[in-house]
């Protein structure tokens, strides 16, 4: 009997023996209140220069002018009825050849005036109406100006060449008449050049171009699958120089006044308005421009991406091990906590706190002075003083660490993508190139850890062939 009961007592002794695992219950470090989710977000500007080919210009005018430009059939209130057609297409073009401030449009055209001399006396009208034919080719110069969004201009006949005498129908027949007929042009001039600047007014409207340009680039995009990265851009105002002219084109100087951040986690939501955007005149734009980026990684984002950097990890002292379940960070008293909830040789939740800081070798933001929490350090030297050694604690503090390399890396390479002769909508091309990033700050708000970061570079937004 006291045999068994030995041999009973030295099983049970082996069982505990080889039964080291543990568990630790620790108080839990609450979050407390940090700066609300408002953060400083200095503005970046973009560069929009907008190139307009005259010839697509003098396209959307012939689309916009077709047949009979201009009738005013009405004779009684001003005694002259006039009928203007366009013959042949117009063609609109550069008034010197290199660079200016004037373009020359030709026009091909057919017109019909009627002319009545006469009054109207006790009732009876004695009137005279005189009917005038032209067909001929009417050359306008027109100053350029941009206002409200449109290219306007202010044209003024330049010459009048007939490609047949002017006639006047007199009892039915077409009789020539240029020596009357020349000083009578003011009769349609200011028509003719009303139209003109009407079609032009048209055909230049950039606010649909650039605007449906901006919202497309507005919409945010992912940078990283892995990190769940997204690029926001938000515009606050936008700037132009004054339009002109060079060779065969319309040069722009425009630019956009923006905020930009990147988001952890789900898509988020646009944020454009183009009631809210503004276009102011401004005489010069530089051509290099910062982008200041604020990455918001908000705590629950963080820390799943730290439980992956623990993934199939052990840490461990002899046969002494645990693994990592689950990592969750918050906000304490200017510093992150760190609760790892480990499994193993100890099974419970310890608490660390760190200084988030950013490595920019690297590119990654890790914890300095990480160290356990007094309650935790208290308890791991009750229970399992093997875990509270520095050189786990070292080991650990490897894993704590958010590594944006491959963000930045690869959402780069995103943007350079968008910077390719991307074409979010026909007739709209952004261009540019992105160069060296640079750190700048970590603020802690309540819900999140945001970083600011400088990118240097170029974007330009080009229009060509005004579709629509």
């Amino acid at each position: 009997m006291l045999k068994h009961i030995v041999t009973l007592s030295f099983l049970c002794s082996l069982l505990l023996g080889c039964s080291t695992s543990q568990k630790i219950n620790t108080l839990k470090p609450e979050p407390d209140d940090a700066t609300p989710l408002v953060y400083e977000n200095n503005p970046s500007f973009i560069n929009l220069p907008i190139s307009v080919k005259l010839k697509d210009i003098q396209n959307k005018t012939n689309s916009i002018l077709n047949g009979l430009i201009y009738d005013d059939s009405t004779i009684e209130d001003d005694d002259i009825e006039i009928k203007i057609w366009k013959q042949a297409p117009i063609t609109i073009q550069n008034s010197n050849g290199t660079s200016g401030e004037k373009i020359e449009t030709i026009l091909p055209l057919k017109a019909i005036i009627k002319y009545r001399i006469g009054s109207k006396t006790m009732g009876v009208e004695l009137y005279n109406t005189r009917e005038f034919n032209l067909n001929g080719i009417v050359t306008l110069t027109s100053d350029i100006a941009l206002n409200n969004w449109q290219l306007k201009t202010k044209t003024v006949l330049k010459s009048l060449d007939w490609n047949q005498a002017p006639t006047m129908s007199v009892f039915g027949k077409n009789v020539p008449v240029t020596y009357l007929i020349n000083p009578a042009i003011k009769l349609f001039k200011s028509k003719i050049e009303k139209k003109i600047d009407e079609a032009i007014a048209k055909s230049m409207d950039f606010k649909p171009n650039v605007l449906g340009a901006l919202e497309q680039i507005c919409i945010p995009f992912k940078m990283n699958d892995d990190y769940e990265s997204w690029l926001r851009i938000i515009p606050i105002e936008i700037y132009s120089t004054a339009a002109k002219l060079k060779e065969d084109s319309f040069v722009l100087q425009m630019g956009m006044k923006c905020t930009m951040e990147t988001l952890i986690g789900q898509q988020p939501i646009t944020k454009f308005d183009a009631n809210k955007i503004i276009l102011k005149s401004v005489s010069k734009i530089p051509n290099q421009v910062k982008a200041n980026i604020v990455a918001v990684s908000s705590y629950h984002e963080a820390s799943k991406i730290m439980t992956k950097n623990f993934s199939g990890q052990e840490f461990g002292s002899g046969g002494k091990k645990v693994k990592v379940q689950n990592v969750s960070i918050w906000h304490k008293e200017g510093r992150i906590v760190i609760a790892l909830e480990l499994l193993g040789s100890v099974n419970g939740t310890i608490y660390l706190s760190g200084l988030p800081q950013y490595n920019d070798e690297k590119k990654e933001i890790y914890f300095e002075k990480l160290e356990y929490i007094l309650d935790t350090k208290n308890k791991l030297m009750r229970t399992a003083n093997w875990l509270a050694q520095g050189i786990i604690l070292r080991k650990i503090q490897e894993n704590c660490r958010y590594s944006i390399q491959s963000n930045l890396n690869e959402g780069k390479q995103t943007m350079l993508t968008y910077l390719k002769n991307y074409n979010p909508m026909p007739g709209v091309f952004v261009n540019g190139k992105m160069e060296d990033i640079e750190f700048k700050k970590i603020q802690l708000t309540n819900n999140a850890i945001i970083a600011f970061i400088a990118v240097s570079g170029e974007i330009n937004i080009s229009i060509d062939g005004l579709k629509q």
